[in-house]
């Protein structure tokens, strides 16, 4: 019998897993001995906050971790699911957030199907549904561009043919960038977008120092004018728009 890949949460930020992570899933998790993670060292980590509330089944030195990241090759993901073959449960484990949004785990979950692998989902927390639903945006229709191009002629223009399908299409969009960019991107919006066009910024989501603000880009316009930028210097950050 074939094993169950387990799609596992993890929290958005430093700190205890009990606000964010429901302790069933961190049950489950302590159960596994085998995880795909993008990165073996803050896996690691997180199964310490994990053992905190629930014994794992193996010392964590113990606990088998396998890479799944930009390095990795096509060639290289069928072996990643070869141990759930022989019956072995495992746990693809996001490095911040729901794995395989805006996360490089979903070429392992659409094989996990095509080689008849039960997929199951945990609950846990999507800093994208999160500042949607924080937003006042339209949250029945919207789209998720990743990141936007980082160049300005170029970045200006996909933020004009993203206003225009928001416009056309009464759609939400909905985009992230590299935090320490954080702020030419918001620049850029309030450069491009018209006055009316409404901006979220959603920063450090179930963080203590949580920030969500929805206004026009006139708006934020003249706040950056007047040095009055949000706080979200090199913190992970959501920006939506919905012209």
């Amino acid at each position: 019998m074939k094993g169950t890949l387990y799609l596992i949460p993890n929290s958005l930020g430093a700190g205890a897993l009990d606000p964010v992570i429901p302790s069933p899933v961190r049950e489950l998790t302590a159960s596994l001995d085998y995880f795909v993670a993008e990165n073996a060292k803050t896996a690691r980590g997180f199964l310490k906050l994990v053992s905190e509330t629930h014994a794992l089944c193996r010392a964590i030195q113990e606990i088998e971790i396998r890479e799944l990241n930009v390095h990795t090759t096509a060639a290289d993901v069928p072996a990643l699911l070869a141990p759930l073959q022989s019956g072995r449960h495992a746990g693809l484990l996001s490095e911040a957030g729901v794995p395989a949004v805006a996360d490089p785990g979903a070429d392992l979950v659409r094989l996990a199907h095509q080689q008849q692998i039960t997929v199951k989902p945990l609950v846990g927390p999507s800093s994208l549904l999160l500042a949607l639903m924080a937003s006042g945006l339209n949250g029945q229709s919207f789209a998720f561009h990743g990141y936007l191009p980082t160049e300005a002629a170029q970045r200006a223009q996909r933020l004009k043919q993203l206003e225009q399908r928001s416009r056309q299409e009464k759609q939400t969009q909905i985009f992230i960038e590299t935090p320490y960019r954080n702020e030419a991107l918001l620049e850029a919006m309030a450069m491009q977008c018209a006055a009316s066009t409404l901006i979220c910024i959603a920063t450090d989501l179930t963080l203590p120092s949580e920030f969500v603000r929805t206004q026009p880009a006139s708006v934020w316009k003249r706040a950056l004018a007047s040095g009055q930028a949000p706080d979200f210097r090199k913190k992970p950050t959501v920006f939506l728009m919905l012209a």
